[in-house]
């Protein structure tokens, strides 16, 4: 497999797809697009060409009339259409059989696992799950494998994320909702519980989440190093509460946290805890 990526084709330019587009072409990439609908989209490609040109960047951006001609010739092809799987099926197929044998085939789904249009293609080590956020305001991207993904494929895939300076959130294996999203899951499944059942009003959880959030900002903790900083004992006891209270499966800790526990291993105050505090 050839590692150099320098054609992406972004098949769906609607507002992912067009992000995908711009972030691209200002970090030198040469761009196929094909979209069911022209609107507004050559005024787009003007002024993106139109940065590109201000910092002298030399890249072409070709809208075509097919599927098929848009991967024609390229190394990455990104889906970017609706979220319907039936749809996602049909163009897979489709770019499977016009685009290049090298390239990479991946979807911006939010929901869809990649295993889910393997079916419908031959090159079933070449396929990905490269899920962005927002590339301007939130430069993240999901990136995952299929159940027959290569290694390679997927080095590759972060490659060209890291090097249009979006972070790359690897999934070991596969996840419903992939990393962030069922984080931010998680939040707000209790927001509304706690909004539907009485408990507080909309207003006083829209106060708390920034403090909170700032609070990590400031001290750049993410939620492993701020549990360190509590006590993995502590976490566990918490847990622990909430799962004898409600006396539901989903709310027990996991079993790998009581062994770190039992291993003494509690965090910062015993130098040693999901991360390594020892400075020797």
């Amino acid at each position: 497999m050839n590692n150099k990526i320098t054609t992406i084709s972004v098949i769906g330019a609607g507002y992912m797809g067009r992000q995908i587009i711009e972030k691209s072409a200002l970090y030198g990439y040469n761009i196929n697009v094909y979209d069911v609908s022209s609107e507004g989209l050559e005024e787009f490609i003007s002024d993106v060409k139109k940065k590109t040109d201000e910092d002298k960047i030399k890249i072409d951006i070709n809208v075509f009339p097919s599927i098929s001609e848009a991967v024609r010739n390229t190394d990455l092809v990104i889906e970017a259409v609706p979220e319907k799987l039936e749809l996602k099926k049909e163009i897979f197929s489709l770019i499977d059989k016009s685009a290049p044998k090298n390239a990479i085939i991946a979807t911006n789904s939010s929901s869809i696992p990649i295993s889910k249009l393997e079916d419908v293609v031959e090159r079933k080590d070449k396929l990905l799950n490269i899920h962005f956020y927002n590339l301007f305001t939130m430069p993240l991207a999901d990136i995952m494998k299929g159940t027959q993904t290569s290694e390679e494929t997927f080095q590759k895939g972060k490659a060209w994320v890291e090097s249009i300076e979006i972070v790359p959130l690897e999934v070991k294996k596969e996840c419903y909702g992939f990393v962030l999203n069922r984080i931010w899951r998680a939040i707000k499944k209790d927001c509304l519980k706690i909004w539907a059942g009485g408990y507080a009003d909309i207003e006083t959880v829209d106060k708390a989440w920034p403090i909170f959030c700032q609070y990590f900002i400031t001290n750049e903790y993410g939620p492993f190093q701020f549990m360190d900083r509590i006590g993995l004992d502590v976490i566990y006891d918490i847990e622990m509460s909430y799962f004898k209270n409600s006396g539901l499966p989903d709310d027990k800790p996991p079993d790998t946290l009581k062994e770190i526990v039992d291993r003494g291993e509690l965090g910062v105050k015993t130098e040693k805890g999901f991360y390594n505090y020892k400075t020797k």
